[in-house]
């Protein structure tokens, strides 16, 4: 029901259960009662797990965001700290990355092995070239362009000039007086 319909009871009951939740959670665990197997969950283990079952975490969620459920908030935050009671922040951050931190571990592992084989190469192909630099680009016959006469064009520029190529590359353009200009 919304905040409006309630009835006084309603509120009453809201509370009472929330209290009552709290007061379960707050039992303090007694390791002479819980002697079972290692890895055995503990019993307010499995009272969490019968909560998220019965879907009251579900509850609780919705009455820790809901802007007009504000007055239960304190009532939540105290059930949520008592949730993680014995939990430390280091196992509640290393919990959902198990399976994920193993294969990033890997990859990790996997990238860095590949990043020193690539840098073992690039200074292997530094070490082969020589010193200086050659400025000579080389010199390239266009087929198919014919220069004076019937031979053809030798291009003496790199190849990644040769999009640009004309026949007037480096021949001065005649300047044209205003008066004679089209």
């Amino acid at each position: 029901q919304d905040w409006e319909h309630r009835q006084e009871e309603d509120t009453l009951l809201i509370e009472r259960i929330l209290l009552l939740v709290r007061n379960v959670l707050h039992v303090p665990p007694d390791p002479t009662e819980e002697q079972g197997v290692d890895g055995d969950a503990s019993v307010h283990d499995r009272v969490l797990w019968a909560l998220h079952i019965s879907g009251m975490d579900d509850l609780l969620k919705f009455l820790a965001s809901a802007q007009v459920e504000q007055q239960w908030a304190l009532h939540v935050l105290e059930i949520i700290s008592l949730m993680f009671r014995d939990q430390s922040p280091e196992e509640l951050a290393a919990l959902g990355q198990g399976q994920a931190a193993a294969g990033h571990r890997e990859d990790t592992q996997e990238l860095e092995t590949l990043r020193q084989r690539e840098l073992a190469e690039k200074r292997a192909r530094a070490l082969q070239r020589p010193s200086r630099h050659s400025r000579f680009g080389g010199s390239y016959v266009l087929q198919g362009l014919k220069a004076i006469g019937d031979r053809d064009v030798v291009f003496h520029k790199g190849l990644h000039n040769l999009k640009s190529y004309s026949h007037d590359l480096g021949k001065e353009t005649r300047r044209v007086p205003r008066r004679r200009q089209a």
